[in-house]
């Protein structure tokens, strides 16, 4: 734990993205995310393989809110077969509210949820002959980590005891981030491409109306200005500062494929690299 600690204390939260050198001068390095194996059965494999096309990371649901054996050995499977990063998406237990219902649970509880739910996807993972590399909190889960300190140390926990190695994938200056940071833990910056932001770096609630984002020209254009200037108007015109290393398209969002392929011809036209922040 030492010599995590110490290696934490080199981090800062706001990381900025990686960049290269090459003959035009210097080229970008971003992630793209999504949340996919969130369905039963093979109700969602056929749309899950579109967008395991187009992302580098996929944030594979570990049976709480959704996904099962199937889904999640599929899902890993044809992760692995494209190259794509592999990371938990752990959740309240909330089948019913697909994870999006504050549950409440005590900081123990949370803590052995998500421990279960990590080391499912790391078994399968290893049946599969691929590799864990992430962890990325689901719906209420992560909104409670995003400003709960208890509940973020609880998720840092678990994914001690499952795997050091784990990265963890979140809101930046959150308690996920200083939680990480405190357990020596890899933190990764996301920002997300179809979904509304309040002035204080959250998220708005799926709640209230335009929440999530769904003209794709609009969405993928703030995508490109967040990569490029690092920072987006919040939901009342506040300029928002944000240094992603990933970005995020909601698997179960309708425009979601549409959003992905545009913004990586995009990225790519202006000379970004997409690669994942875990290889």
């Amino acid at each position: 734990m030492g010599h995590r600690r110490s290696q934490a204390g080199k981090r800062r939260e706001e990381v900025k993205p990686e960049v290269e050198r090459s003959r035009g001068g210097l080229q970008l390095v971003i992630d793209l995310n999504a949340d996919l194996g969130e369905g039963f059965g093979r109700s969602r494999l056929s749309e899950d393989a579109n967008l395991l096309d187009l992302v580098s990371s996929a944030n594979i649901a570990c049976g709480f809110h959704a996904g099962d054996a199937t889904t999640m050995r599929e899902t890993v499977r044809a992760a692995n077969e494209r190259g794509v990063s592999i990371g938990a998406h752990p959740s309240y237990p909330d089948i019913p509210g697909f994870g999006r219902r504050e549950l409440g649970l005590p900081v123990g509880e949370i803590r052995r949820h998500v421990e279960y739910q990590v080391q499912s996807l790391a078994d399968v993972c290893a049946a599969e002959g691929a590799r864990l590399t992430y962890v990325k909190p689901h719906g209420a889960l992560y909104n409670r980590a995003v400003r709960d300190e208890k509940a973020a140390d609880a998720i840092a926990r678990a994914m001690l005891k499952v795997n050091p190695a784990l990265s963890l994938l979140g809101l930046p200056s959150s308690e996920m981030s200083r939680a990480a940071e405190r357990a020596g833990i890899t933190f990764v910056n996301e920002a997300f491409v179809d979904r509304a932001y309040r002035r204080d770096g959250t998220l708005v609630p799926r709640s209230q109306p335009n929440a999530v984002i769904h003209d794709v020209e609009s969405a993928v254009e703030r995508a490109i200005a967040l990569v490029r200037m690092h920072s987006l108007s919040a939901e009342d015109g506040t300029v928002v500062r944000i240094y992603p290393q990933s970005l995020c398209v909601h698997g179960d969002n309708p425009d979601s494929s549409a959003m992905l392929r545009s913004l990586r011809a995009k990225l790519q036209t202006a000379g970004a690299k997409i690669a994942p922040f875990a290889a």
